[in-house]
């Protein structure tokens, strides 16, 4: 909540109008600033920051509109009320189009007045805030916030970078789930120059057949049983950004159809209305099925696979650039830190040979969820392997207690002819190893021998 004093500039070539202005606004709370003209209104905006300006429109010399034209020139957020004399509305409606914010109406009504300027101060306030958290979207979702050292996302990023400024061209991106498709699709938007437009996702898998339509493309009231007003739809939402269509290879085939006439003629027609509705956005889509495939079983479309497949960029999955864990485990860690206020030093050698050795079905999202567990568990020490949970996925009470009442049971059946302590040895060393996932550096250490231990034997 905002407390400090809001500064709002009085312009006026009147000194009984700018004294009666002033009292009023220190009364309500406010610090206020005087000038005789706009000039001098020009001048004192030079040097002091004012959150809002009340100015008369009739001024000689610099008219209030003048003055208007100037202010938004360099700031086109500011905030201003134009003060207009009785029976001039006409005036007061040209400064409206050229950028007024609101006006009053002399002899102005003192409550009038205050309505105003908090509505107009506390609408500023919310545009600020938008705006700010706009950018910092953009910023969060940028190619500079992938975190990558592998050469193959390096490809990658530069294929994503080049088709962003061609904002028509539909990209289609494959990869397994977790690779972070949505991810790279947004990058995608707000480097289009998306932070001014929107970015609608829909999860094609996610949606029963019957609604996916109306999701897509909305409907009108009465289009069907239960459609009691009209209802914008995905693709109307998305006008002038960026749709996602996520996991499109589960797209019902009857929809398949229709989504392949926007594409060809760019428009779309809401359930239960025939009038065409232009579609200006960039259209992605993701999946993690192979859409070919999907072609020679007559589950897709081929048409709708060539249109869609103008321009693919296909994500490797994590196990395939082992390069970048190491560096995206620093990222979610720091992340993980901040967000729980935890003392985490950082990760072990032995865990990170886990993270490295881990086939990560489950990708870059897996990892994420990995790291974020460990950090809830622990709090000032070393990440360590009995913390990571890697390959469990069932993680309960006793998962979280593994490492203070970690058990291997061995139990060895053999017969007597063939029982030795060698045979034995080898038959612990199996079961350490399957345990360990046949990281041999984790078993060597609950072992407490050399790694070079599992070398040596035959």
């Amino acid at each position: 909540m905002e407390t400090e004093k809001k500064t709002v500039l009085i312009v006026d070539d009147e000194e009984s109008i700018l004294l009666s202005l002033k009292l009023y606004l220190e009364h309500w709370g406010f610090l206020p600033l005087l000038a005789g003209s706009g000039r001098e209104a020009m001048e004192i905006l030079g040097t002091t920051h004012a959150d809002l300006i009340i100015s008369d429109q009739e001024m000689p010399g610099m008219s209030g509109i003048e003055l208007l034209h100037s202010i938004k020139k360099t700031d086109k957020d500011m905030p201003v009320i134009i003060m207009t004399a009785y029976g001039s509305i006409g005036k007061a409606v040209e400064s409206m189009k050229v950028g007024a914010d609101d006006y009053i109406q002399k002899p102005y009504n003192p409550e009038e007045l205050h309505a105003v300027v908090r509505h107009l101060l506390s609408y500023s306030r919310l545009n600020r805030e938008y705006k700010e958290l706009r950018d910092y979207v953009g910023r969060l979702y940028s190619f500079k916030n992938i975190i990558s050292r592998s050469s193959r996302m390096k490809h990658v990023l530069e294929l994503a970078e080049k088709v962003s400024k061609v904002p028509d061209t539909t990209v289609s991106i494959y990869g397994e789930s977790g690779t972070g498709k949505e991810v790279l699709a947004r990058a995608i938007h707000f480097a289009t120059g998306g932070r001014e437009s929107r970015f609608a996702a829909v999860n094609c898998a996610g949606i029963p057949s019957n609604l996916l339509e109306s999701e897509l493309f909305g409907h009108v009231k009465g289009a069907f049983t239960g459609a009691d007003r009209d209802r914008e739809g995905k693709f109307d939402c998305a006008q002038q950004g960026t749709i996602l269509l996520d996991e499109i290879g589960d797209m019902p085939l009857e929809l398949q159809a229709k989504l392949l006439r926007v594409l060809q003629e760019r428009v779309y027609e809401r359930v239960g209305s025939n009038r065409p509705v232009r579609a200006e956005m960039r259209v992605v889509t993701t999946t993690h099925r192979d859409l070919r495939q999907l072609v020679k079983e007559g589950k897709f479309r081929e048409d709708l696979f060539h249109r869609i497949n103008s321009f693919p960029i296909t994500l490797p999955p994590l196990r395939e650039r082992r390069e970048d864990i190491p560096v995206l485990v620093d990222y979610f860690l720091n992340c993980y830190r901040n967000e729980l206020g935890k003392q985490i030093p950082g990760v072990s050698e032995a865990a990170m040979e886990d993270l490295l050795n881990y086939n990560w079905p489950g990708n870059v999202r897996e990892l994420k969820n990995c790291i974020e567990r460990a950090v809830i568990l622990i709090d000032g020490e070393l990440i360590r392997p009995g913390h990571l949970n890697i390959g469990n996925p069932v993680c309960g009470a006793k998962d979280i207690a593994g490492d203070r009442e970690d058990r291997i049971n061995i139990h060895l059946s053999l017969s007597q002819s063939e029982f030795s302590l060698g045979e034995a040895t080898n038959r612990i060393l199996e079961i350490v190893l399957k345990k360990c996932g046949n990281n041999k550096t984790r078993a060597a250490e609950i072992l407490k021998v050399d790694r070079k231990f599992f070398y040596r034997r035959k």
